[in-house]
């Protein structure tokens, strides 16, 4: 019993390796160009971030003059002067540290929506992917349909023909298989919809990538690990920190000046004690007046308000995804059971049948009608299963590290 146990909780962790090395393999399904795209958003990203979180930092200005004058009546006076100025604020109450941490919030932010939109994108691809798969078994599910309704048709007619039975009774059977027929047709043209989606998602071939085997994780892991969470916790830091700043906008603020020129002289201040190359330095401190000042830090306050609400209303959302798709899980899986009941009922009566078909009392039609009828259930219990798979993946591509 105890290897046993062993042996079960080694094939669960083989079945996990299996399942984490597929999602690998389809984290790099897009396409080139679109994998491209989503690398040069976040290159752009973080090069705006940077931008931010440095703007604080005012810009030097370099600068060159060439004055002329024709004052003079005996010659025309040329002065050429440059300067280097600067005009930095140290000091804003607060207001540059939290503008630091402004800009690395809204990177964090807006790398995680980048993030978002890229697992909804690759989910697509893998969703188009179990459809082929669901759609085909689908197919095969309606072929026995029609062997079964060629079946009937034949064993009607026969009744018919005898006079055994009305002839609306005939033209029910043929209508179904005719019906049947048009939604084969229906699927091949929903094979071709999908492929043709998927090739604009990927560039790799449908057929031969192999789809991953998702399990319903904890509902603590999925809250933890989602994405959309993240970014709104994310935006309700930007909104704390952009209501600090906007506090400190209205708040003393320190300014270092510094100017170096080097100039020729104006020929009217020609003196020995006048310097051609000298600094201008000093210090200022400002505070603005404004009467909107009052209104634009309670639109700041209520933004972070409204952004935290958000993560609270995030969370209730998680909560509420998490709960349909356990349920919606639940219901597929009593699918399946019942399935798996269907299907040993028609073992037992394709056995049955075939006994009486070698005793004579049934034909050789009637066992395989309880033959097709037993495939059927077999490809519903997968078709099932893969429904599963479809509904895993909403909350897989939701939360970091996964596909």
């Amino acid at each position: 019993m105890k290897g046993s146990s062993v042996l079960k909780k080694y094939l669960i962790l083989c079945s996990f390796v299996a399942s984490v090395l597929y999602a690998d393999e389809l984290g790099d399904i897009l396409s080139k160009n679109k994998t491209l795209l989503f690398d040069y958003q976040y290159e752009s990203n973080d090069l705006e971030s940077d931008k931010l979180s440095n703007s604080w930092i005012n810009p030097v200005r370099l600068q060159y003059r060439k004055n002329y004058s024709t004052q003079f009546k005996d010659r025309t006076s040329k002065v050429g002067t440059f300067s280097v100025m600067i005009d930095q604020p140290i000091f804003r109450s607060g207001g540059i540290y939290y503008a630091i941490k402004y800009s690395d919030a809204l990177r964090a932010a807006n790398a995680t929506e980048i993030t978002l939109q890229k697992r909804k994108m690759i989910g697509d691809a893998v969703s188009v992917l179990f459809n082929l798969k669901k759609t085909r078994l689908e197919q095969q599910k309606m072929r026995l349909l029609i062997k079964n309704d060629t079946i009937d048709i034949h064993q009607k007619r026969d009744s018919y023909n005898a006079g055994l039975l009305d002839s609306s009774f005939l033209d029910q059977a043929i209508l179904k298989k005719s019906q049947d027929e048009a939604s084969l047709l229906e699927m091949d043209l929903r094979l071709l919809e999908l492929k043709q989606k998927f090739s604009l998602l990927s560039d790799k071939n449908p057929d031969t990538l192999r789809l991953p085997k998702l399990h319903l994780m904890n509902k603590e892991r999925y809250r933890s690990e989602n994405l959309e969470l993240k970014k709104d916790i994310l935006d309700a830091k930007k909104a704390a920190y952009n209501e600090k700043i906007t506090w400190a906008k209205y708040l003393p603020t320190l300014s270092l000046q510094g100017q170096y020129i080097d100039g020729d002289l104006n020929p009217l201040f020609a003196n020995p004690v006048i310097r051609e190359r000298y600094y201008n330095y000093g210090f200022s401190v400002s505070m603005p007046l404004d009467v909107n000042s009052f209104a634009d830090i309670e639109v700041s306050k209520v933004n972070k308000l409204r952004a935290a609400v958000q993560v609270l209303d995030k969370k209730e959302t998680i909560a509420q995804e998490y709960g349909w798709i356990y349920n919606s899980l639940h219901i597929l899986d009593k699918k399946i059971h019942l399935a798996q009941k269907d299907e040993k009922v028609y073992q037992n009566l394709f056995r049955v049948t075939k006994n009486l078909e070698k005793a004579g009392e049934k034909t050789s039609l009637d066992s395989s009608i309880m033959q097709n009828s037993l495939q059927i259930r077999k490809i519903d219990q997968k078709i099932y299963k893969i429904d599963k798979q479809i509904q895993l993946l909403k909350l897989y591509i939701r939360m970091e590290n996964v596909l």
